[in-house]
């Protein structure tokens, strides 16, 4: 009778401490995201890619090499995103020396606050227009992986990835 009262309760056990594990993955799928990425690099197919898709990598590696970052978004747990995008405000030039082109990091942004719905696979946003942009995104750690043909950013909207770093 003990043996069976033991079976019971260890049976129990197993089955709601599944029941949690659950519950929290799906709790760590949603809020993953939340927090405040700068993007560090376009991932394109080099021959497919357009130029303006291959300039804006160029563009976006030279800053964040600089530690200069044009697009960040600030996920929020109470669904809130704020984004932050300086990509209207590039301004290229030939560097002082003349030895190269050079591309001042931009003082002036646009910012946009929204909300999101994030599920651990796609991620939707209300754009500024009251229409919702729906993508593809991963979140690794601390890198987040967005579907960069989902979003409406000039020159960083190719088909590839978009990869941003959580700061």
């Amino acid at each position: 009778m003990k043996s069976k009262i033991l079976l019971l309760v260890m049976a129990t056990t197993l089955i709601c401490s599944c029941s949690k594990d659950d519950d929290k993955s799906s709790e760590t799928d949603s809020s993953a995201i939340v927090g405040s990425w700068q993007a560090t690099e376009l991932r394109i197919d080099d021959q497919t890619a357009s130029d303006d898709a291959k300039n804006g990598r160029d563009a976006l590696d030279f800053l964040t090499a600089r530690d200069c970052y044009v697009i960040t978004f600030t996920f929020n747990q109470d669904l809130t995103v704020v984004a932050e995008n300086s990509v209207n405000y590039l301004r290229p030039g030939v560097n002082a020396e003349g030895t190269g082109l050079d591309i001042p990091c931009p003082t002036e942004k646009d910012t946009d606050t929204s909300t999101y719905v994030y599920d651990g696979t796609t991620l939707s946003i209300l754009n500024s227009d009251g229409q919702t942009v729906t993508t593809a995104a991963t979140v690794d750690g601390d890198t987040l992986t967005i579907d960069a043909s989902g979003l409406d950013i000039p020159n960083f909207n190719a088909s590839g990835e978009l990869i941003f770093e959580r700061r």
